[in-house]
C-alpha cells in the first residue's frame, strides 16, 4: 500500500439547478502523479472504476474513508470528495486547507 499526503483547500461546487453541494480537496503535483503511477500502472489497475476513478483509503485527523478519487482536468491531478460526516467530525468548513492522507 502507498500513501500520499497533500495540505489542500477544501472546496464547495455546487450545481446551478440542484440544491445540494458537494466538498472536494484536489490532489496535484507529485502526490497526484504518485496516484495516477500506483492506480493505472501498478497493480491497482484492476480496481479503475467509471470516470477513471481509482478506490483509496482517506485520512483526514482521526477520520478514515473508504472512497474514489476522480481525475481533475484542470488540475491535472485528482479529487477527492469529503462527505459530510468527515466534515463535521474533523469541524471542516469550505476554505479550510486540510491536510490528507490517500492510501493505495
Amino acid at each position: 500500500m502507498e500513501d500520499f499526503t497533500v495540505t489542500t483547500p477544501l472546496w464547495r461546487w455546487q450545481s446551478a439547478t440542484a440544491p445540494a453541494a458537494w466538498f472536494f480537496l484536489t490532489i496535484a503535483g507529485e502526490a497526484a502523479d504518485g496516484i495516477r503511477f500506483a492506480a493505472i500502472g501498478g497493480q491497482w489497475l484492476d480496481g479503475r472504476k467509471g470516470f477513471g476513478s481509482a478506490k483509496v483509503r482517506a485520512t483526514v485527523g482521526d477520520t478514515c474513508w473508504n472512497t474514489s478519487v476522480f481525475p481533475h482536468k484542470e488540475s491535472g491531478g485528482w479529487l477527492l470528495p469529503v462527505k459530510a460526516a468527515v466534515r463535521k467530525a474533523e469541524g471542516l468548513t469550505e476554505g479550510d486547507a486540510v491536510t490528507v492522507t490517500v492510501s493505495l
